[in-house]
């Protein structure tokens, strides 16, 4: 059984400072990094695992990094941004919002872990160093490195079967995927895994036709964009599109608004995400909802597992989505 005594004499600091800290003393004044080092330390030594205490809430930190140049793509990691911090709020863990991995790596020592949030450009190298520097962490929406860090993140495999699977049960066969690239790492752009699911999964299901316009961000001019290039293709237009996102089927739909294509009549649409422009459009949006409080909530509970316990193995979870159908598919 792990003592006061043991905890103070590895940390370094009295045993009246580590009682103190340990046992949740409101008048105990310490620095961050003092508090960091007790708590790690007692961590190793499985002080948790004694008498059902309850262990003190960590400070965490959220590594935010958006592009910050499509407002409607901002608007999702905005919002999923405010859901982390009320679940913080509401479970009282304190978190402090970095937008640079740079400046987090050089604070790391104030931290017992990270959430990341946003699809910025990353490197390896960074990562690693944030690794070395901040060991636990959890990647929310995307997994730009699962030897690294944990990631909880929407089930968009799922999502995509899913709706293609509709989509061919309303009869439709000639099926069209309207993407981006997902995020760059390395300064290279990494293939969407809703690309990639449609792509494979049509085959499966034997798709008379199925067509891929996917290239660039996630931003409603290249969607726009996108959309007119699947007008200016040889042959028919598919008669359902799945986009994937609801930024880029603001842009889709203006394209084939322009073009008089009637919706869902000559071509149905069914998105992702389900964003507040989602029902303000013409026509209002079938698409996915992202729960973006379930997905929060799962990313702090990873996380403190993993404070908890450093020699667990890495956790990659996902979360279902639901269809909230309107008026581009029926």
């Amino acid at each position: 059984m792990t003592t006061i005594k043991e905890i103070a004499e590895k940390s370094g600091f009295s045993q009246a400072t580590v009682s103190r800290l340990l046992n949740n003393d409101p008048k105990l004044s310490v620095s961050l990094a003092t508090r960091n080092k007790i708590l790690q330390i007692a961590t190793e030594l499985g002080y948790w695992s004694r008498d059902n205490k309850l262990e003190p809430q960590p400070n965490i930190a959220l590594l935010y990094r958006v592009n910050g140049g499509e407002h409607l793509e901002d608007e999702y990691f905005a919002l999923l941004k405010k859901e982390l911090k009320k679940v913080c709020e509401n479970r009282q863990v304190a978190i402090s919002t970095f937008t640079d991995i740079h400046e987090l790596i050089s604070e790391a020592g104030m931290y017992q872990g990270f959430i990341g949030v946003g699809t910025a450009e990353l490197t390896y190298a960074d990562l690693l160093k944030l690794k070395q520097a901040l060991p636990h962490g959890v990647f929310l929406d995307i997994d730009p490195a699962p030897q690294l860090f944990n990631s909880v993140k929407p089930n968009l495999v799922l999502t995509v079967q899913d709706a293609v699977d509709k989509l061919i049960e309303a009869g439709h066969q000639r099926l069209g995927f309207i993407g981006a690239e997902s995020f760059n790492l390395d300064h290279v752009a990494q293939r969407d895994e809703r690309e990639i699911t449609f792509e494979e999964y049509t085959k499966f299901r034997h798709v008379t036709e199925a067509k891929i316009y996917s290239q660039g961000i996630v931003s409603v001019a290249n969607g726009y964009q996108l959309a007119k290039r699947a007008l200016a293709d040889k042959g028919q237009l598919p008669d359902a599109f799945i986009v994937a996102s609801d930024t880029l089927s603001v842009g889709v739909l203006q394209a084939f608004n322009e073009a008089g294509i009637k919706i869902p009549e000559q071509t149905a649409i069914i998105s992702i995400n389900n964003s507040e422009i989602a029902r303000y459009v013409y026509p209002q949006l079938s698409t996915y909802n992202i729960d973006q409080a379930a997905l929060s909530d799962l990313a702090l509970d990873v996380l403190l597992a993993e404070i908890k316990n450093s020699r667990r193995p890495l956790i990659h979870l996902t979360v279902n989505t639901k269809l909230i159908k309107r008026k581009s598919f029926m």
